[in-house]
């Protein structure tokens, strides 16, 4: 071929190309529909986990779109998303109009990489079928069931500080929270002494920070969202072999010994054996593989040490910029716990209301997954609009853009716990706050995760006063390339005991 021959193909090639994609970018103006302009093959995302973090990002579309409609469009790379910017549009696609709006639309892929395939990212029966079996372990019942496992990490943790305060009067806290969170899980999930608090390297605590500091390439993140069925074909993984390698032998070994030993702890392990298959290649008929059981344990793993501890973290941070509710708080568990013999019984844990609404600021003003996912399976008439929503469009909800809607929650920034009390939450909207998510595929582990952070809290606050260390900024930064709401650096606090 001459080379005036190739420079006209390549031309040419080019222009499709620039057709093909500024077509894509069309669909949101196509259809009439208010939307944020965007970059040619990046969409709207660039900034996304490199120097803004992704609530932060669709914080800024939605304070762009909203008033302009119940909801607006903008583009991950190549792939048009729908942004939702109305409360009773999200009441609809969480509850009234869950069928078409079952699955979040998350990749995952049993063959290649089979732990992604957890109920969180699960559709449709599949995901109905676990979201029944799993849902009696996280049961008030079966919450004071594993209620001591948890007070007794929290007293190890305790124990902890109160050694680490005699030779230390400023360190970082983020890592200590999630190492207690981790034997938290670890007991809970694998029924293993995990001693993360007092081994910092301790093996599932180590694997726990790789996977949080693993990034994705961006050629990944691309594919996964614009080509998810090439993606598959191409056997694309998320989580690294070693990562993968390492809770498919713990699963492995957990269940060799319960089987073996015929042991019963009344956990999550243990309705997961039971739902087992004898023949651990195949699922079905109410029964799963074992790559399915491996999958729920490992993601039961992921939300539950990761979220909690970063709550925590939270918490403790503006805890320590605001004295006079730290100060409110101590007194409250100091009184709740008098009345109980001072013992942190499941009682007295669940009398701490005022633990409640401090907790549930923190979750308003830091919601550790500032996002929720969704994907219509069905073309969706969006109600009182003449739009609608096409069958296999992501509808993303910018959870931490409306926690910090002014109109919503005056003054946002101000770290306010009398925001949750039974009176202020009556005059909100019930959707207003959703750091959960809410209807049927609202968080499963909801109260566990809820119960593990009031432990956490009441034992720091009964026995240590916590203020802002010469290493700590303030305002703290959030990671920009952290999936979850992370502060960046770490947490350095001056820590007393009392």
């Amino acid at each position: 071929m001459e080379p005036l021959d190739l420079l006209i193909a390549a031309v040419m090639i080019a222009l499709a190309a620039y057709l093909y994609l500024d077509k894509k970018n069309k669909y949101w103006a196509d259809r009439g529909i208010p939307f944020v302009k965007p970059e040619l093959l990046y969409g709207n995302v660039k900034e996304m986990n490199r120097t803004v973090q992704m609530g932060q990002l669709f914080q800024k579309f939605y304070n762009e779109l909203k008033g302009q409609g119940s909801f607006g469009g903008v583009y991950m790379f190549t792939k048009p998303v729908a942004v939702v910017t109305d409360l009773e549009l999200l009441k609809c696609i969480f509850v009234k109009d869950f069928q078409y709006f079952h699955d979040r639309g998350n990749f995952y892929t049993e063959k290649a990489d089979p732990l992604t395939a957890h109920m969180f990212n699960l559709e449709g029966n599949k995901w109905k079928m676990l979201r029944n079996k799993l849902s009696p372990t996280f049961t008030s019942g079966k919450m004071k069931m594993m209620f001591p496992t948890i007070v007794a990490a929290g007293k190890q943790f305790h124990d902890f500080m109160i050694e680490k305060v005699q030779h230390e009067s400023e360190f970082e806290l983020k890592d200590l929270l999630a190492r207690f969170t981790t034997d938290v899980i670890g007991m809970c999930a694998f029924g293993i002494e995990c001693n993360s608090i007092k081994d910092p390297d301790a093996q599932f605590r180590a694997m726990g920070r790789k996977l949080f500091s693993n990034q994705i390439p961006k050629p990944t993140v691309f594919l996964t969202n614009s080509m998810p069925s090439v993606a598959r074909k191409l056997g694309i993984k998320i989580i690294p072999t070693d990562i993968s390698d390492f809770f498919m032998n713990a699963v492995r070994q957990t269940i060799d010994y319960r089987l073996k030993n015929n042991i019963r702890r009344n956990d999550f392990m243990d309705l997961l054996i039971q739902m087992r298959n004898p023949d651990e290649t195949k699922s079905g008929e109410g029964l799963l593989s074992f790559n399915e059981i491996a999958a729920q344990a490992f993601v039961f793993y992921l939300a539950g040490f990761e979220t909690s501890s970063t709550l925590l973290t939270w918490t403790l941070y503006e805890l320590s910029v605001n004295q006079h509710i730290q100060d409110k708080g101590r007194e409250h568990v100091k009184d709740v716990l008098g009345k109980h013999n001072g013992q942190m019984t499941y009682e007295s844990i669940t009398s701490m209301k005022y633990l409640d609404q401090i907790l549930n600021e923190a979750l308003r003003k830091y919601p550790p997954v500032p996002i929720h996912l969704r994907v219509a399976s069905k073309d969706y008439k969006v109600p009182d609009s003449k739009y609608v929503i096409e069958a296999g469009t992501r509808l993303f909800v910018p959870v931490y853009g409306i926690h910090h809607d002014p109109q919503i929650f005056p003054d946002p920034e101000k770290f306010d716990p009398e925001r949750f009390s039974p009176e202020e939450e009556q005059k909100r909207h019930p959707y207003a706050w959703t750091p959960f998510g809410e209807g049927p595929r609202i968080c499963i582990g909801l109260r566990f995760g809820m119960m593990q952070a009031r432990i956490g809290l009441a034992y720091l606050l009964n026995s240590f006063k916590f203020s802002i260390g010469e290493k700590c900024q303030v305002p703290l930064e959030i990671d920009a390339k952290v999936g979850f709401l992370s502060p960046k650096g770490g947490l350095w606090l001056k820590v007393e005991k009392i």
